[in-house]
């Protein structure tokens, strides 16, 4: 049985491999300190004092979170070079450490988390595992497919309108998103202050929801849900439009193997989507949010920042407060909506991506990016908008690429989601 400092090795092998992605993927190595803390744990093992089941998982996390004495970059070379160094780590990188885990690189990502797709121009966009002429999904891009590719078991990612569930399903992996309340945001560079939350990928919801426990502080025990008792609500509408063949084949191949496995299955359209639709028609909440964040930054070195993001946040700069304040009191009848639904289910289900992941050079110019971004983030957002728990679960049913199938779970009910996604993940194992 391989130690945490085999495992850990195995990881830095990877990463530095010139043939991987690792130059890509990977922004920051801690090799000296991952070393230290993988012989601790191993050392703990072989006493028998293990600090319990994160002891010596080897993760990544986004490079967005504060490390003591960094400069936290999230992507940008504009913030690297202005940001002063990080007083403390933040608190979700704090726990996980006090648990045993062994962080042993930071990720690459899109600038500021703004994008579905994981281009960056300033750092190289790591290739999608599946193929690598394709994108890996954003905006915790480097985190999957360090993660596809065996670089870390776990890593840890945030999720504005689907950064963690987009990327794992493009790359094939498992990404949860937590009510946003569960974990602190605290030294997490911030995107949009109604949207943001923070969630892990990895190959199995089991490890998916033990990062979850640690973070959130609550208790590790795990195990997964049967689906007799399930009531499952069947998404209907927005989610299935314009669905590419490889998704629509593969997506209602996972259903098949499904049916029967529920203690019921009904279609749902929820009216809530259109106060969603109603307030990305006006402009939504990230954009203005993100250019409250990033406004003067933009007008001191707007140039030096991936313009595919930079336009996305520059056409927020015309919202009024009026404006703004009617977007968030419009969300807040939405979900008051979509909570009611869950009076009558467990599980929401829909594709987590309409498409597979777009070529590289299919979002080379900027109107054909952002097709393909808003056709990305478009059911993934649904789970933020109305602040639902979220996973994505990969479909390995023959299809060509990688596809996802995702649950919707009601505000609030993280570990019951999981645990059903577990059960999910089992019978379409099987």
């Amino acid at each position: 049985m391989k130690t945490s400092r085999d495992r850990l090795e195995d990881t830095l092998a990877r990463i530095a491999d010139p043939n991987g992605e690792g130059a890509r993927a990977v922004l920051t190595v801690y090799a000296d300190e991952a070393r230290r803390a993988a012989d601790a744990a191993d050392a703990r093992t072989k006493a028998g004092q293990t600090l319990g089941p994160m002891d010596g998982v080897v993760i990544t996390i986004k490079d967005l979170f504060d490390i003591t004495g960094e400069v936290t970059r999230a992507g940008s070379k504009v913030l690297a070079a202005r940001g002063k160094p990080a007083k403390d780590d933040a608190p979700v990188i704090k726990r996980l450490r006090d648990a045993g885990a062994v962080i042993a690189a930071k990720t690459n990502m899109v600038e500021f988390a703004f994008s579905g797709v994981g281009l960056n121009p300033h750092f190289g966009t790591p290739g999608n595992p599946a193929d690598r002429s394709r994108v890996p999904g954003g905006s915790t891009s480097g985190g999957a497919v360090a993660v596809a590719d065996g670089m870390g078991a776990i890593t840890i990612g945030t999720d504005t309108g689907g950064s963690t569930r987009v990327p794992a399903a493009l790359c094939g992996i498992v990404g949860f998103k937590p009510t946003q309340k569960r974990i602190s945001r605290d030294g997490a560079y911030p995107l949009s202050f109604s949207l943001d939350s923070i969630g892990p990928m990895a190959k199995s919801v089991a490890e998916c929801a033990l990062a979850d426990a640690i973070m959130a502080g609550e208790a590790s025990d795990f195990a997964p849900m049967g689906l007799s008792g399930v009531r499952a609500g069947m998404m209907q509408g927005l989610p299935l439009e314009a669905i590419d063949a490889t998704v629509s084949v593969a997506f209602a191949s996972a259903l098949a193997k499904l049916s029967g496995a529920w203690k019921s299955a009904a279609d749902v359209t929820p009216e809530a989507i259109s106060i969603m639709q109603g307030v990305n028609e006006r402009g939504g909440l990230a954009p203005p949010e993100a250019y409250a964040i990033h406004r003067e930054l933009l007008t001191a070195q707007g140039d030096g920042v991936d313009p595919f993001v930079r336009q996305r946040i520059m056409r927020a700069a015309a919202t009024t407060m009026p404006d703004y304040v009617m977007l968030v009191e419009d969300r807040k009848r939405g979900i008051a909506q979509m909570d009611a639904l869950f009076d009558r289910f467990d599980v929401l289900v829909l594709p987590t991506t309409p498409i597979v992941a777009p070529t590289k050079a299919e979002v080379v110019a900027l109107d054909e990016f952002g097709k393909r971004n808003v056709l990305l983030l478009r059911n993934t957002s649904i789970g933020n908008f109305f602040d639902l728990c979220a996973v994505s679960l990969p479909i390995n049913l023959g299809n060509a690429l990688p596809c996802g199938l995702m649950l919707f779970g009601r505000h609030g009910s993280d570990r019951k989601l999981l645990a059903i996604a577990a059960g999910v993940e089992r019978a379409l194992a099987n």
